[in-house]
C-alpha cells in the first residue's frame, strides 16, 4: 500500500499522457494541487479549429488520457477517484483526480502493461476474422465508464457505416483549410504530432494500408481497392455512444475509448479510429439518424482486428515531457 506523494502523482501523469489524442495533438494540462488531488485542464492552444471547432476530439483524447491516469494510479497502488467538470463556473476546468492508499491487483498490472504498449497501427489488419461473441465481449469494458460501446455486425449496418466514412473522407479532402491544419501536425517536432514514419509508410507497406487521415495522393490510389473491400473484410465496428451530446458526454466517451482499448491490447487485438466520420456534421449526423435510429450519439466509429505477429511493431509517437503539460 502506497501513501500519496508528489513523486507518485508525477508518475501518474507521465502515464496518462501516453494516451492517444487527435494528430497527438495532446490537448491536455494538469496541475497538482496536493499529493493526493490532480486536476486536468483543457488546452485550447492545441484544438483543432478546422476538424474539430467544438473541443469535441479535445474532449475525448482528455477523457483519454483521464482514464490512463485512473489505470496508472491503480497499478501504483494507490486507490484513484474522478470528478468530472468540478468547476461548474470554468469549462477548461475537465477533472479531478483525487488519490489515496491502495493496493495494486493483478488486473490493474495488466492494464498498465497495455497502456505502456498501445499503438495505433493503421497497417491493414489479417484476413482473420473477428467473431461477433468476441466484439460483443470487448463491447463489455465499456460499461463501468458512461458511455456505451456497440458492434456493428448487421451487414447493412456496416455498409452504411462504411459508405458516411467514405463520405466524410472526400469531404476533408477537398476542403483546403482541413489538408493546411493536417500538414501542420503532421512531423511538428520530436514531442507532438504524427512522425513522418507513421504519416507515410514506406512503399512496401502501401497496399496493406487503409485509407487515413494523412496518406497522400499517391497512397490513397494506392488503397483505393482496399476501402472498396471494407465491408466484405474480416474487420470488426465499434462505435461508442452517449445519450447525450456535450462536454460531459465527450469526457465519458474518452473514458470509455481508453478502457476498450486497453482491454483490446490486453486480448491480443488492434484498433484503429476512423475519426472522420464523426468530424464532418452532416455525416455524424447521419451515423446518428441512419445506423443508430437516432437513439445514441456516435463519439468514435473504430475497427478491430488482428495484426500480423510477423510484423514490426511501430515506435511509440513522441510524447510531451511532463515539465511541459504542468501549471503551477
Amino acid at each position: 500500500m502506497s501513501a500519496p506523494t508528489r513523486t507518485l502523482a508525477l508518475r501518474v501523469i507521465e502515464l496518462a499522457c501516453c494516451a492517444p489524442s487527435v494528430l497527438n495533438t495532446q490537448p491536455w494540462r494538469w496541475r497538482v494541487v496536493d499529493d493526493a488531488t490532480i486536476d486536468l485542464y483543457a488546452d485550447r492552444q492545441r484544438q483543432l479549429q478546422v476538424s474539430d471547432p467544438s473541443g469535441r476530439n479535445l474532449a475525448i483524447s482528455c477523457g483519454a488520457a483521464l482514464h490512463h491516469g485512473f489505470v496508472a494510479a491503480q497499478a501504483l497502488s494507490l486507490t484513484p477517484t474522478i470528478e468530472l467538470m468540478p468547476s461548474p463556473d470554468d469549462k477548461d476546468h475537465l477533472a479531478r483526480l483525487t488519490l489515496a492508499p491502495g493496493v495494486p491487483t493483478g488486473e490493474a498490472c495488466e492494464s498498465l502493461q497495455a497502456l505502456q504498449t498501445r499503438r495505433t497501427d493503421r497497417r491493414r489488419f489479417t484476413s482473420w476474422p473477428i467473431p461477433d461473441a468476441r466484439l460483443a465481449q470487448l463491447a463489455e469494458a465499456a460499461t463501468p465508464w458512461g458511455a456505451r460501446a456497440i458492434p456493428l455486425t448487421d451487414v447493412s449496418t456496416r455498409h452504411r457505416a462504411e459508405q458516411l466514412v467514405e463520405s466524410a473522407m472526400s469531404a476533408q479532402a477537398s476542403d483546403a483549410r482541413y489538408a493546411e491544419e493536417q500538414v501542420t501536425w503532421i512531423g511538428r517536432s520530436r514531442v507532438d504530432g504524427i512522425p513522418m514514419a507513421h504519416a507515410a509508410p514506406h512503399a512496401p507497406d502501401l497496399p496493406s494500408i487503409r485509407p487515413n487521415r494523412f496518406a497522400s495522393d499517391a497512397e490513397a490510389a494506392s488503397a483505393a481497392e482496399a476501402a472498396a473491400r471494407v465491408v466484405d473484410s474480416s474487420d470488426g465496428l465499434l462505435a461508442i455512444c452517449s445519450a447525450d451530446d456535450d462536454q460531459l458526454a465527450w469526457l465519458r466517451a474518452g473514458e470509455t475509448l481508453s478502457a476498450v482499448w486497453l482491454q483490446a491490447t490486453r486480448d491480443g487485438l488492434s484498433i484503429v479510429p476512423l475519426s472522420q466520420v464523426i468530424e464532418v456534421d452532416e455525416t455524424r449526423e447521419a451515423l446518428h439518424e441512419d445506423v443508430f435510429d437516432g437513439m445514441a450519439r456516435p463519439q468514435v466509429l473504430m475497427r478491430v482486428g488482428w495484426l500480423e505477429s510477423t510484423r514490426t511493431s511501430l515506435r511509440r509517437t513522441p510524447r510531451r515531457p511532463v515539465a511541459e503539460v504542468l501549471e503551477d
